[in-house]
Parts: structure tokens; C-alpha cells; sequence
């Protein structure tokens, strides 16, 4: 069983990626193979809507999207982490959602185990919450739960105990859920 970790923010090592880690390690530690992907620094360039995807099964825009399409097929479960831009998910993780379109048609992420994590600062995840499980649910993927960390400062939602207790629960949810073979 293999659970893939997608960190959607543009800073490195920031409080989404350590939420995200933290649900993987305990996903492994219940036995998951596990692969993350950080977004800082890499390229995914929006959709640009010509929907030739959905003639030929591929996107057209070449970028590090296309390193991720397979991670996509592998994986059994996918956590999805995003800190709050504006009461909503970041640049990056909306231009990734919508990037799936190209593996909509041949239903990918159907059935696939998923979870959010949400890092903010003060307020905001009640919107980059519903637009991550509007995506599971667009998928027909089942949700298995969410974390959510505050701290706005790099390293600030190591000192949210619940935070990262709650990331860690869902690492092990997902392992439970996909260990009960009911996909």
C-alpha cells in the first residue's frame, strides 16, 4: 500500500510540508510505503482549458505535472496539504487540482483513499477545506479525514499539539482504511 503526500505551498520545510510529513510518518510507521512531493520550487503551470486532455489522455503543458501524473496512478491514498491563501488553498494547489483534469476521464483517482491537511494563521480553513474535499468528491475519491495546524511563522505549527497530533491520526486512518480492503 502506498500513500503519496502532496505539500502545496511555495515555501519549503514551512508548516504545510511538516504536517504532511508528520502524517506520512505515521502512515509508514503503520506500514505504508510512502513518497512526498513538495511543490516549492517546481513548476505547475495552470490549466489553460483546451481540453485536449480530453481527447488524448494527456496534458500538453509540459512542466514538473507530468513527474506527478504517475505518483497519481500508484498511489493507493493521497494527503493533500495546503496552507491558506485568502480563506482558500495556495496558487499551487489549485493549479494541481485543476491539472487533474487530464487524468479525469479515465477515472485515476477514483476510490483512492484521501485526506486534507490544512496549515493557517489565523483563520481560513473552513474554505481550503471545502475546495480540497470538493476535489476528493469531483474524483469519487473517499475521504478519510483532515488535519488542520496553526502558526503562520516557519516552524510555528510544531507547537500546535493538536495540529500535528491530528495529522498523524490521519496518516494512521488512511493505513487503517486501506488495510480494511474496503475500496
Amino acid at each position: 500500500m502506498k500513500i503519496l503526500g502532496i505539500s502545496c505551498s511555495p515555501r519549503k520545510q514551512g508548516n504545510t510540508e511538516t504536517m504532511v510529513r508528520a502524517s506520512l510518518a505515521k502512515a509508514q510507521e503503520d506500514g505504508a510505503e510512502i513518497e512526498l512531493v513538495t511543490l516549492a520550487g517546481k513548476t505547475v503551470s495552470p490549466c489553460d482549458g483546451c481540453y485536449s486532455c480530453q481527447r488524448t489522455g494527456e496534458c500538453h503543458v509540459k512542466d514538473d505535472m507530468q513527474d506527478i501524473y504517475p505518483k497519481f496512478i500508484e498511489a493507493d491514498g493521497i494527503i493533500l496539504g495546503t496552507p491558506v491563501y485568502f480563506w482558500s488553498v495556495s496558487a499551487q494547489a489549485k493549479a494541481l487540482i485543476d491539472r487533474t483534469l487530464a487524468v479525469s476521464m479515465e477515472r485515476t483517482l477514483r476510490n483512492k483513499a484521501a485526506g486534507a491537511v490544512i496549515a493557517q494563521g489565523r483563520n481560513g480553513s473552513t474554505g481550503a477545506l471545502a475546495t480540497l474535499n470538493s476535489f476528493f468528491i469531483a474524483h469519487r475519491m473517499v475521504i478519510i479525514g483532515n488535519a488542520v495546524g496553526f502558526g503562520s511563522e516557519k516552524g510555528a505549527v510544531e507547537g500546535d499539539e493538536v495540529g500535528m497530533r491530528g495529522a498523524g491520526a490521519l496518516g494512521r486512518a488512511m493505513v487503517r482504511y486501506l488495510k480494511s480492503g474496503k475500496l
